[in-house]
C-alpha cells in the first residue's frame, strides 16, 4: 500500500516547481540553503492536487479582486434576466388591464346607443304607425344609414331595430380595440310612453284624413303605468295651394283648443272647455283619440307632425306622415 504523506500532498513537495521553492527559500533556523541565506519575498506557495490548471483556479478564487469579478459578472446576468422577465411581464399585465377597462366603456357606450334611439325616435315622431309605399313601420327607419350609428368618446354605437320582436340591440365598440358589449331592449316601444295605436281592428288605424282633407285622425295609447298629464300642443307641416289653419283639437273627444294656429307657430296652451280644466289626462294602458282639424280642405298636406306637451317641460310628437308622401 502506497504512503499518504500529508505535508507532501498540502505543500506540493513532489512538484518540481515546489522543490525549486523550497531550495531557494532559506531556512528560518539555520540560514542555510542555495543562494546562501538570501531572503526572498515569496514563500512557498500551497498547491492542492489538481488536474490541469487548479493552482491558478483556486489561486483566482482566494484572490479578492478576482472574486469581485466573478461576483459582478453573475450580478449582472441576473439583473439582465431579471430585466427581461419584467419587459415580458409588464406589456402582458397592461393588455389584460386595458380589457375590462374598455368592456365597461363598449357598455356604457351602447347603453348611450338605447337612450340615443328612445330620444331620436320620439323628436322625429315615430311611435309605431305605417306609412309610405311600400308600407313601412316608422321606427324601421332607425335602421337607416345614417340614423343607426353615432360616433362617442373613444368609440361608437350602432343601433338595430326588429321590426317583428319590437327588439332594439345597440352594441357598443371601442376604436381600434375588438371589445365591443351589446344591449337589447326586448320590448321598446314602452319607453316612448305614448305611440300609435295601429291595431287592424276598428276602429284603430294609421293616421289617416277625414272629411276630406280638413281632419287628421290617429290614435294614442299611454304605454307606461302613470298617467300623462297634457297641457299644450304645436304643430307643424307642409302644403300647396291657399295656406290653412288649425281651429280645433280634440282628444277623447273632448274640445281642448279653439282658435286660428299657423304651421311652425310654436306650443299653445289648451283653452277649452271654457271652464276648464286646460288640461287633459291620458290614463296608463288607454286609447284615445286625437282629432285635428282645420278651417278647410289641406292640398297635398305631408310631413305632418303634431306635439303635445306637459306642464313640467315633456314633449310628445307624433308623425303622420313619416315617408312624407301625405296620409
Amino acid at each position: 500500500m502506497k504512503n499518504f504523506n500529508l505535508m507532501s500532498q498540502l505543500w506540493g513537495v513532489n512538484n518540481p516547481r515546489t522543490m525549486e521553492n523550497l531550495q531557494n527559500f532559506p531556512s528560518p533556523l539555520t540560514g542555510e540553503g542555495e543562494g546562501g541565506g538570501v531572503h526572498h519575498p515569496n514563500p512557498p506557495t500551497l498547491i492542492l492536487p489538481h488536474k490541469g490548471g487548479g493552482d491558478i483556479l483556486f489561486h483566482f478564487l482566494t484572490n479578492s479582486k478576482g472574486f469581485s469579478v466573478l461576483f459582478l459578472v453573475f450580478a449582472m446576468l441576473l439583473m439582465v434576466t431579471i430585466g427581461y422577465v419584467f419587459s415580458y411581464l409588464i406589456p402582458t399585465k397592461q393588455k389584460s388591464l386595458r380589457f375590462p377597462i374598455y368592456s365597461n366603456q363598449a357598455f356604457y357606450i351602447a347603453q348611450s346607443g338605447v337612450e340615443f334611439a328612445v330620444r331620436y325616435a320620439s323628436d322625429q315622431g315615430w311611435r309605431g304607425a305605417t306609412d309610405g309605399t311600400p308600407a313601412r313601420l316608422d321606427l324601421d327607419r332607425l335602421n337607416d344609414v345614417g340614423n343607426n350609428q353615432r360616433n362617442l368618446g373613444n368609440g361608437s354605437f350602432t343601433i338595430n331595430y326588429n321590426t317583428v320582436t319590437n327588439t332594439l340591440t345597440s352594441t357598443g365598440q371601442i376604436t381600434n380595440s375588438s371589445e365591443n358589449r351589446v344591449v337589447r331592449v326586448s320590448n321598446f316601444s314602452p319607453f316612448l310612453r305614448l305611440v300609435f295605436v295601429t291595431s287592424p281592428t276598428p276602429p284603430y288605424r294609421n293616421p289617416y284624413w277625414s272629411t276630406g282633407t280638413s281632419r287628421a285622425r290617429f290614435y294614442i295609447r299611454n304605454e307606461r303605468s302613470t298617467i300623462v298629464i297634457l297641457n299644450a300642443f304645436s304643430a307643424s307641416w307642409t302644403q300647396t295651394g291657399t295656406v290653412r289653419r288649425i281651429r280645433r283639437v280634440y282628444i277623447g273627444g273632448t274640445e281642448k283648443f279653439r282658435g286660428s294656429y299657423s304651421s311652425g307657430s310654436g306650443a299653445v296652451n289648451f283653452n277649452r272647455p271654457a271652464a276648464g280644466p286646460f288640461t287633459y289626462t291620458l290614463n296608463p294602458g288607454t286609447v284615445y283619440l286625437v282629432e285635428i282639424r282645420w278651417n278647410n280642405n289641406v292640398t297635398n298636406g305631408r310631413n305632418i307632425l303634431i306635439s303635445f306637451y306637459t306642464a313640467a317641460g315633456d314633449s310628445y310628437t307624433f308623425n303622420l306622415d313619416s315617408a312624407g308622401n301625405g296620409l
